[in-house]
């Protein structure tokens, strides 16, 4: 039996919650790669933090969705070590590609290359977290839908990183953010009509209340990150003293603390 599925089940609440929850990470991303090119010194230590932060906010941002995720007549649950293992690929994808630009400049070859590793990624988070899905039925794709996904993901990682090395000035970043929150949540909802649902019969949907516990208790540890990482930010020196002044003073030899300029 073809199933009749739901991406808003809570309205929009969770179309919104996710918009935000990937903003916040490729603002964190940003700023974080920023602060990486400013800080020669510190750049594996920014940059690991910026890719856990956009890895956790993509993630975040697709179970987040996944809340308001509903099968007619059916009950959902996930298997945790795949959504687990999603959580990790995504994270370790997207720090492949941050390091890759961080480190060797914003070439077109390695902005495809690091775009390249990073869109997979996360296709393959979506994919894992879709697999982890257990329901009395089966999953379909629809071959067309996942290919433009996975090409729109490529597209959208690959402007991120290239954002992530050549805008630096706070109200131009949080711009480019706002945008690949966009970007990011509208390829999730593109990859979700790619899916159908057949049901080896009527199964009752009594089991909702424990999904949506599943999936919270899954999101307080990537949220707690955030939360952290927001806060590392926000209070770092370069915040507080503010984009346009930091440019200005890192013209004077500051030794270590000059700025690092983005090739």
């Amino acid at each position: 039996m073809n199933a009749t599925l739901s991406n808003f089940s809570y309205g929009a609440v969770t179309p919104i919650a996710a918009y935000l929850m990937a903003t916040t990470g490729a603002a964190l991303g940003l700023r974080c790669t920023t602060r990486s090119l400013r800080r020669p010194h510190r750049r594996a230590r920014w940059l690991a933090l910026g890719s856990v932060s956009f890895g956790c906010g993509i993630w975040a941002m697709h179970f987040i969705a996944m809340i308001g995720f509903d099968i007619d007549g059916a009950a959902i649950s996930y298997d945790r070590d795949q959504t687990l293992l999603s959580l990790a690929v995504v994270i370790a994808c997207v720090a492949a590609g941050m390091f890759l630009v961080g480190y060797r400049g914003r070439s077109p070859l390695t902005l495809v290359t690091a775009g390249i590793i990073t869109g997979n990624g996360v296709v393959t988070m979506h994919g894992l977290g879709m697999n982890a899905i257990q329901v009395d039925g089966s999953l379909d794709y629809d071959g067309r839908t996942v290919i433009f996904s996975f090409a729109f993901a490529i597209v959208i990682a690959t402007a991120a990183l290239w954002a992530a090395v050549s805008i630096h000035a706070l109200w131009a970043s949080m711009g480019a953010s706002l945008i690949m929150g966009v970007a990011t949540t509208g390829m999730h909802y593109i990859g979700m009509t790619a899916l159908s649902v057949q049901l080896n019969g009527q199964a009752a949907a009594g089991e909702a209340t424990s999904n949506l516990g599943f999936l919270i208790v899954m999101l307080a540890g990537p949220l707690g990150v955030l939360l952290i990482a927001t806060a590392i930010v926000m209070f770092d020196p370069d915040m507080l003293i503010g984009d346009g002044d930091r440019d200005r003073t890192a013209l004077a030899p500051r030794g270590t603390d000059s700025a690092y300029p983005v090739r």
